[in-house]
């Protein structure tokens, strides 16, 4: 049985609190520059200083101060030594510590963990980093054992996904009773060396959902969470364990969809990336508030995942990745100042270690008897209890060691209790069966009782009516003789017919349609009505083959490349079919054929020949 134990400060070798640390990462301009040639918006003015124009007034700065700031020459090493390094070795120590990078989309967030071959980011470089420590750790000869494994997560449309095993469906996230985040159905890999994590890391990466946007060709679409657990335990006694954990977060960019021109399910993408961004706003500002207040870790997936990280007991450092364009001004000034928050933010790790409880050993009484016959106790003691061991004792009626008298009572009158509550148990459903049966017996002579008064009451009214039956009319009310003032009635001369004139028609009207409907030959109306709608079957074949063809391609032309406005300019094609259109489009390519319509969902065969009528006898009215 694992138990929890207290490490002292000098065991555990850190602080009691730990402050959440904020590097700032300044990427380069792209190979395209801004269009106005304004240059940087931001730059740095030391290690840990930079500085931001005054978008209220642009001739004054901003200027901030984080724990570190890496401008645009600085390199991967660089980051990873100044900023990460230092917090790895509380991971063998059975401490957690997390790692995210956070930023607007294109700021380089996904290149700054996770890099290239030639420029490994901060995931490879933090592993292998792992990996020796462990190493030097063995070769030291410590009574200790290590093992690493590693879980690969994302959070995609607030649904969390194993990227170890793509097939998975939507896994929870669990507490367990020391307020540890878990999520049960993850699956964990143990790691023996670097090169065996690349090899489950790299075909993990690829099931990562990207897209391509207006800002960026490879956009992250989803939040990617590494785990990397380090188990630390003792092969002898009292086999001590401690268990730490490394987060590695890379955070899909806040985006401004009038920017990335997401549309469909990029928007809807968007959506879900924004509000779990603005719920880890929403937590920042309440930890820094301090007023013992609700935290909103609940409130989405990533926040829940997190909440170790940011007002937990991990070792934390945010990576907060801006970007110099003056198009990127407001996203870079909004992460500026999440930075400033969250580096007030502060964290209280301890140490994660269950020691196993000693199991109890048959001749441990024999050693406490013998180790007690030299300390001193009085003999006749040891000779009564000797005594009483040696007296036969029921099982059933007497515990192994002697109990009070009081004790041995109340045990016997919790046995003989048990023994007869079957025969109780009987005799109280025999009694309420009994007095069921009296409270019926009780409601039928009621209602019999009932019944003779509704009888008797019957007899009464018929002798009642016999009695008082007369010959005289019924009484009516008398009509008041008093003068009553006549109402003055209106008199109506009857209308003078008079001859009108008819007026000289001014306007030249049409002649009625009514009229030639009526002209029209009765046997041709015969004929339309034997026909029975072959027209509207027939109508391409009323039509030039040359026409048809070119409206058709037109049609053909919109629906590859048209935009969702000129889409729903087409005839039966409303804003969802747009979105379906533009959807299919974007999954399967273009449409090779009109008739390729016919796969979007909800255009039947009957709609696609309706659609197809429509669109062409509407590009030839025009």
């Amino acid at each position: 049985m694992a138990q929890r134990v207290a490490v002292s400060e000098a065991a555990a070798g850190s602080k009691r609190t730990s402050r959440v640390r904020v590097a700032v990462r300044l990427r380069p301009y792209m190979d395209k520059q801004d269009e106005k040639g304004e240059g940087p918006c931001v730059r740095g003015l030391g290690p840990q200083k930079l500085e931001i124009i005054n978008w209220r007034n642009a001739t004054e700065t901003l200027q901030y101060q984080f724990d570190a700031f890496h401008g645009e020459q600085s390199s991967q090493q660089e980051v990873f030594v100044s900023s990460v390094k230092p917090i790895l070795p509380h991971i063998l120590n059975g401490q957690n510590a997390s790692v995210f990078a956070y930023g607007p989309t294109g700021a380089g967030k996904t290149h700054t963990m996770l890099g290239g071959q030639e420029q490994p980011g901060i995931i490879p470089r933090a592993v292998k980093e792992v990996f020796n420590l462990v190493a030097g750790q063995e070769k030291e000869k410590h009574s200790w054992q290590y093992s690493v494994g590693m879980s690969y997560l994302e959070i995609y449309n607030e649904k969390v996904l194993d990227l170890l095993s793509p097939g998975s469906q939507d896994l929870p996230i669990r507490e367990d009773k020391d307020r540890n985040i878990l999520i049960p159905g993850l699956t964990h890999t143990n790691l023996s060396s670097f090169s065996d994590f690349d090899r489950h890391f790299i075909p993990a990466s690829l099931n990562r959902t990207t897209a391509s946007t207006k800002l960026n060709q490879r956009s992250s679409r989803s939040h990617a969470v590494l785990l990397i657990k380090v188990v630390k335990s003792q092969p002898g006694p009292p086999h001590r364990q401690q268990t730490g954990k490394l987060y590695l977060v890379d955070l899909a960019g806040s985006e401004d969809n009038r920017r990335t021109g997401n549309q469909g399910i990029r928007l809807k993408e968007s959506g879900a990336i924004n509000l779990s961004l603005f719920t880890l706003s929403k937590v920042v500002d309440a930890l820094n508030a301090g007023v013992g207040g609700r935290v909103p870790y609940r409130d989405s997936k990533l926040t829940r995942l997190l909440q170790d990280s940011l007002g937990g007991s991990a070792h934390s450092v945010m990576i907060t990745n801006i970007a110099p364009e003056y198009s990127y001004y407001f996203d870079t000034f909004s992460a500026l100042n999440f930075a400033a928050k969250s580096k007030q933010i502060v964290n209280r790790p301890f140490v994660r270690e269950t020691v196993l409880a000693p199991a109890i050993v048959p001749g441990k009484r024999v050693r406490d008897e013998q180790e007690a016959g030299g300390s001193g106790e009085p003999q006749n003691k040891r000779s009564k209890e000797r005594k009483k061991d040696e007296q036969p004792t029921s099982p059933a009626t007497q515990p192994q060691s002697s109990p009070d008298s009081s004790v041995l009572e109340r045990l016997l009158a919790l046995e003989k209790m048990m023994m007869g509550s079957a025969e109780r148990e009987r005799l109280s459903l025999l009694k309420t069966v009994a007095k069921s049966r009296k409270e019926i017996q009780m409601l039928k002579e009621k209602q019999q009782e009932l019944e003779n008064k509704a009888n008797m009451f019957k007899k009464t009214e018929v002798s009642e009516k016999g009695l008082f039956k007369t010959d005289l009319p019924p009484l009516h009310r008398k009509q008041s003789t008093a003068a009553k003032p006549r109402r003055q009635q209106a008199v109506v001369t009857p209308l003078q017919v008079s001859q009108v004139r008819p007026l000289p028609c001014a306007v030249l009207c049409k002649p009625s349609q009514s009229l030639e409907k009526k002209k029209r030959p009765q046997a041709e109306i015969c004929e339309g009505k034997e026909n029975g709608g072959q027209d509207d079957v027939n109508w391409e074949t009323r039509l030039d083959s040359e026409l048809l063809e070119k409206s058709r391609k037109k049609i053909l032309q919109t629906l590859n490349s048209g935009s969702l406005k000129e889409l729903k300019s087409l005839q039966l094609i409303g804003d969802k079919k747009a979105k379906l259109i533009m959807g299919w489009r974007e999954f399967n390519g273009d449409f090779t054929q009109v008739e390729d319509l016919k796969k979007i969902e909800g255009i039947t065969a009957k709609r696609f020949s309706s659609f197809i009528k429509a669109n062409i006898l509407s590009s030839l009215g025009k």
